[in-house]
């Protein structure tokens, strides 16, 4: 199994690694937050012994919500991994981060397709 390469740090932010959703980091909470309300419901759905359609249609609306953050998330990856690897200046140092972040991606979108 393959190491990732370290994550960059932020100046003077002692250890916080700087990730691609870092500067979404709140609306991403907030949207987790709203489906975590969600599935609470479902919950409520089945333990209320709801109709069935009626639970199987908020399970759709929860699914849809985490690959909208799902999206979002691979988004930021490309955008900020993959790019930030592609800016190393050392060239043998770049082809190899660049392979391994979109390695990473294709794993991921693999992972969301199943």
């Amino acid at each position: 199994m393959e190491t990732a390469p370290s994550p960059e740090i932020a100046e003077g932010s002692g250890d916080s690694p700087i990730h691609g959703y870092t500067t979404n980091k709140d609306a991403y909470l907030r949207r987790l937050k709203r489906i975590e309300g969600q599935v609470r419901g479902i919950a409520r759905m089945v333990d209320e012994d709801k109709y069935c359609i009626d639970i199987l249609t908020q399970v759709s609306a929860v699914t849809k919500a985490l690959h909208a953050v799902s999206l979002g998330l691979l988004e930021e990856h490309i955008g900020h991994c993959v790019v930030g690897a592609a800016s190393e200046p050392d060239p043998e140092r770049r082809a190899e981060g660049i392979e391994f972040k979109v390695k990473e991606a294709s794993d991921a979108i693999g992972r969301l397709l199943r």
